[in-house]
């Protein structure tokens, strides 16, 4: 994939204790359990240096130092810096600190504990395009009720539903693109939540657009996807999509 733009800032939501896996990985961050012997983080970084990313910011909290001492200041070809959260700030209150540690003027956000191949040169494109405040990666799921729906007209989102079934419906991947200066006009406490304080409030008032993707989406957070992504990925992770169609 050919780099469309110099430069591309990614924040790595990376703060999560994981506790929904400590049945089958031990006490460290969520994003450092392991898969075919390397942290999922390394496999996470690796798919953001493949789509052109140079630096990523990691919001780290629990056992942050595990993180730090593994991957430094460099990993391969992407610039690490650190957003350090002394206490928990939530998602929302995470990404407002990161911001401060970033240059550009549109900054990618992921989940650190979901792995997706959104095609973040199309995605930013379309936010640039649309001059959208919010960019939300979507993907069309059948028969689910783990997940809420975003709700959008013509990819202008227009609402969201909470967790149900649904025979179909598009939901949040986790992957983001979010002006930096978002955050200047948002009223928001110290600790606040990125989906349900500021994705649920603001929709109406700010211009948020859905990306629709059918890329592959697994969340290791739940134990049985993290046995999923255990068997399906290679060392060199480069199959991954083979598998896409599955998922």
């Amino acid at each position: 994939m050919g780099k469309v733009f110099s430069n591309m800032e990614a924040i790595v939501l990376v703060g999560g204790k994981g506790t929904r896996l400590r049945s089958v990985v031990s006490d460290v961050p969520k994003p450092m359990a392991p898969v075919k012997d390397k942290p999922f983080l390394e496999y996470l970084l690796n798919e953001l240096i493949d789509q052109g990313i140079s630096k990523a910011v990691l919001a780290v909290g629990y056992k942050a130092e595990i993180i730090i001492e593994y991957f430094g200041n460099r990993y391969k070809n992407i610039e690490i810096e650190y957003s350090i959260e002394e206490n928990s700030l939530g998602t929302g209150g995470a990404i407002k600190k990161a911001l401060e540690l970033t240059t550009e003027s549109n900054i990618v956000i992921v989940n650190g504990d979901t792995f997706s191949k959104v095609n973040l040169v199309e995605m930013m494109r379309k936010h640039l395009k649309n001059r959208a405040d919010l960019t939300i990666a979507t993907k069309t799921m059948r028969k689910f009720d783990r997940y809420g729906q975003v709700l959008s007209e013509n990819d202008k989102i227009v609402g969201f539903r909470e967790k149900q079934y649904c025979d179909e419906g598009n939901i949040n991947i986790g992957t983001y693109i979010i002006k930096k200066n978002f955050f200047k006009d948002v009223k928001t406490e110290e600790i606040f939540s990125f989906e349900n304080d500021i994705m649920e409030k603001y929709f109406d008032e700010m211009n948020f657009i859905s990306y629709l993707s059918d890329t592959i989406f697994i969340d290791i957070g739940i134990p049985e996807d993290y046995e999923k992504i255990q068997n399906i990925i290679s060392v060199s992770y480069t199959h991954l999509r083979a598998h896409e169609t599955d998922y």
